[in-house]
């Protein structure tokens, strides 16, 4: 955005057309501002308001039309409302949020709160933020890819705003096998880096695990196959030394 497309939206931000006269306007110049967005300034002689390209479409603002002051501030709003629906899909561009995510950032963007619950129930209607499948999808990922537990992950959803019944669900959908799995890989991998005797492995590996966000019972589980792992490798080693 340069510095008069920011200017511009600024004033609008603030005053909208409060200092606009109680009458009909005429539409006098149409100017497209520079920027990332597509924002055109309205000129009515001495007044000046801008708007995004879709609103001044959808409200046919081309020169020679005429509006009145109410007429205009119905405009402000939907351009405030457009303005927020742009900032949501810029957020989601990367990768998907949550509600609590994308209300969040339009916080910051200092909208009406209003205007923030209205875009978001838009964005829910268009399937762009879903999060009973966002947190199915975090669950598995996580879990699979990134070797976490169900009880980190948990935690995780609730800090992007889930609600308790969608975690229930997503964590629901990851069968034990599947925790076991990704414990399992992750444990024997620390299992794996420490040096020492089976308990000092265990010593290491056990809170590791822990912290991970995997439960005591799934721990003490993979301890439990890392340890006779570890037994029916040094049976094998002595056999073969038997035979040396």
């Amino acid at each position: 955005m340069n510095d008069n497309q920011e200017q511009y939206t600024s004033q609008d931000e603030q005053q909208g057309v409060a200092h606009f006269p109680d009458e009909t306007l005429e539409i006098t110049r149409v100017e497209k501002l520079r920027g990332r967005d597509a924002r055109y300034l309205i000129s009515f002689g001495p007044y000046e308001l801008s708007v995004l390209e879709d609103v001044m479409i959808k409200y046919r603002m081309i020169k020679g039309n005429s509006f009145h002051k109410a007429e205009l501030e119905e405009i402000v709003i939907a351009d405030e409302k457009q303005r927020a629906y742009v900032q949501s899909l810029r957020f989601l561009e990367r990768k998907a949020r949550t509600r609590k995510e994308i209300a969040e950032k339009l916080k910051q963007k200092e909208f009406l709160a209003s205007t923030i619950e209205e875009v978001l129930l838009r964005l829910e209607q268009e399937k762009l933020i879903d999060d009973a499948y966002f947190a199915k999808e975090w669950a598995r990922q996580r879990i699979s890819s990134h070797r976490k537990g169900k009880l980190w992950v948990g935690q995780e959803l609730r800090q992007k705003g889930i609600s308790k019944e969608h975690i229930q669900n997503a964590l629901g959908d990851v069968s034990s096998r599947e925790e076991w799995e990704s414990a399992l890989a992750a444990g024997r991998k620390k299992w794996n880096q420490v040096k020492g005797d089976a308990l000092e492995k265990k010593r290491k590996t056990y809170p590791f695990l822990m912290r991970r966000g995997y439960s005591s019972e799934v721990t003490r589980k993979v301890l439990g196959t890392l340890v006779s792992e570890q037994n029916e490798m040094l049976d094998e080693e002595m056999e073969d030394n038997m035979f040396d």
